[in-house]
């Protein structure tokens, strides 16, 4: 299959570049080998090939995740600078407001 050098300017277009004669001239050849390219790799034989996620043995790598106590809201606000109630009495950190 060839591309013509209107088809390229095309794909330029839909990819948003503004490509000069000049550049049209140079990408079309590049742009036809590749799709060249593309055609031979379709002829090959992938029957008896399994297909693949990854190249490699992909493993878990991570530890389990396994639940565990967290810290108390004591322990978590004891060192808070500025540690605030709301009305039901739940503590929590005091921020600076970012809206009036």
């Amino acid at each position: 299959m060839s591309l013509s050098a209107e088809q390229v300017a095309w794909v330029a277009h839909l990819a948003r570049l503004e490509l000069t004669a000049e550049e049209l001239a140079v990408m079309t050849p590049q742009l036809n080998s590749i799709v060249d390219y593309v055609a031979q790799l379709q002829q090959v034989d992938t029957d008896d090939v399994e297909p693949l996620a990854h190249a490699l043995a992909v493993h878990n790598v991570f530890r389990a995740d396994e639940p565990a106590p967290s810290l108390s809201v004591d322990e978590a606000l004891a060192n808070a600078p500025d540690r605030r109630a709301n009305a039901k009495g739940e503590q929590f950190y005091g921020v600076p407001a970012v809206f009036e």
